[in-house]
């Protein structure tokens, strides 16, 4: 078995990794550390859940370890950069640096947006090591001259297909840019679609390509469940399968900050302690609402997609798609957050009449087929089409529950077969009166 002792790591980070209970590295950490160690340029295919934080921020540590042992001037210089597409990532990968890091003397900060600018100005000018930032706020800081990037020759960046998406690519360019010519870059997404090919062929050299998992694999740990339902009784649907099933930790994601809003306070009426955050909640109300969730003093947390980014909470039970997401990626991000480092998780469907066609290509793209549930007291009333018959089970039936009012039918009920005679050519002849 393979454990952090086999890769060259510090006896600093070997005892913060040994006190944080780690005790071997994961797929992506076990593939991508020894080759950020050589200062190979790398673009890695990882889902959320995987590890993949530790694989890049382990090395990090490391070079700026061994960088520090060999400068004599003690003089500290910004030398590693952690592009992230959210706030709420720079914040739990700055939060993963302190962890691991706890025993050497190393210094990080954020910049991003909803937090005080001349605050992040005084930490960059007190000196750091290591910068997380978001490419807007960083872009911002660029151009009032009040960070320099010049001495970067370690950069990461996070999801990076959610920042290509986003349409954060000339903003990366420039950051690029600012950046020391000599430099290694390691890109972390859930795909390699033609944008990350494109940066890839623009600043990477020689890349090792390292997929650790494809979709499918991901979801395969995860049970996965469909609820079909008529579109106006979504709400009301999911906040009696909360209570009946005694959900006590629920992540529902959304599409707009409208019906997260709709849905927070409804349930907060039907008495589920329920926030919402998405881009339009100021951050100090996001991150009360998020430290809710993880305590569970909140019992639900209703988020956008891009909003969700950075929640990590290893033993989630339960995440709902109350509406289907655009693409299989943001499918698979959204019911990545639970079954995280092999825990049990259950990710829920509810699925309107005008979403059939769309899980459909979802289901074919990650080559699975979810079973489709309906409830007796939920009639589907949306007109079904034609080509979308599927074999659904209502909620009884899931649990293994006979209806009581129906009794079994007696063999002396059920209709005799009846053999069906061969019939030859005589018999066809005499039929015709030949």
């Amino acid at each position: 078995m393979k454990t952090f002792n086999n890769i060259k790591l510090c006896s600093e980070i070997l005892k913060a990794l040994e006190e944080e209970g780690y005790e071997k590295p994961t797929e992506v950490q076990e593939k991508v550390i020894p080759v950020l160690l050589k200062n190979s340029d790398v673009i890695a295919t990882a889902q959320s859940g995987t590890g993949k934080t530790a694989a890049f921020v382990l090395p990090i540590l490391q070079k700026l370890f061994e960088t520090q042992d060999n400068d004599s001037t003690n003089k500290r210089v910004l030398r590693s950069l952690i592009l992230v597409p959210t706030r709420e990532l720079a914040k739990q990968i700055e939060k993963s640096i302190s962890h691991y890091g706890r025993y050497l003397d190393i210094k990080q900060t954020i910049v991003v947006g909803g937090l005080s600018h001349k605050e992040q100005i005084r930490k960059i000018n007190a000196g750091i090591d290591v910068l997380v930032a978001t490419p807007g706020r960083l872009i911002d800081h660029i151009k009032t001259k009040s960070v320099n990037l010049s001495s970067i020759n370690n950069i990461v960046l996070d999801e990076a297909d959610t920042m290509l998406e986003m349409g954060f690519l000339k903003d990366i360019e420039l950051i690029f840019s600012q950046c020391a010519k000599t430099r290694h870059i390691g890109m972390f997404s859930a795909t390699i679609n033609q944008n990350i090919k494109k940066l890839a062929k623009e600043f990477l050299h020689k890349p090792v390509v390292i997929e650790v998992s494809s979709q499918r694999s991901a979801v395969d740990i995860i049970e996965q469940q469909i609820y079909l339902m008529d579109e106006d009784k979504k709400i009301e649907f999911l906040s009696y399968l909360i209570g009946s099933e005694n959900w006590e930790q629920v992540l529902v994601f959304v599409n707009t900050k409208a019906k997260a809003d709709e849905i927070t306070e409804q349930f907060n009426l039907d008495g589920l302690k329920t926030a919402c955050i998405h881009g339009d909640i100021k951050q100090p109300v996001r991150a009360r609402a998020l430290e809710g969730f993880k305590s569970k003093s909140l019992r639900v947390l209703v988020a956008t997609d891009i909003a969700a980014r950075g929640i990590d909470i290893e033993l989630l039970p339960n995440v709902v798609n109350f509406e289907l997401p655009e693409t299989t990626v943001d499918y698979t991000h959204r019911i990545g957050r639970t079954g995280r480092a092999g825990n049990p998780g259950v990710a829920t469907t509810l699925l309107c009449v005008k979403e059939y066609v769309q899980m459909a290509e979802i289901e074919k793209e990650l080559i699975i087929n979810i079973p489709r549930l309906t409830h007796d007291e939920y009639e589907l009333n949306e007109k079904q089409p034609r080509v979308a018959r599927f074999k659904t089970q209502s909620l009884s039936q899931k649990k293994g529950l006979r209806d009581k009012n129906k009794k079994p039918k007696d063999k002396a009920q059920l209709p005799k077969k009846t053999k069906k005679k061969k019939t030859t050519k005589r018999d066809s002849n005499r039929s015709f009166g030949r």
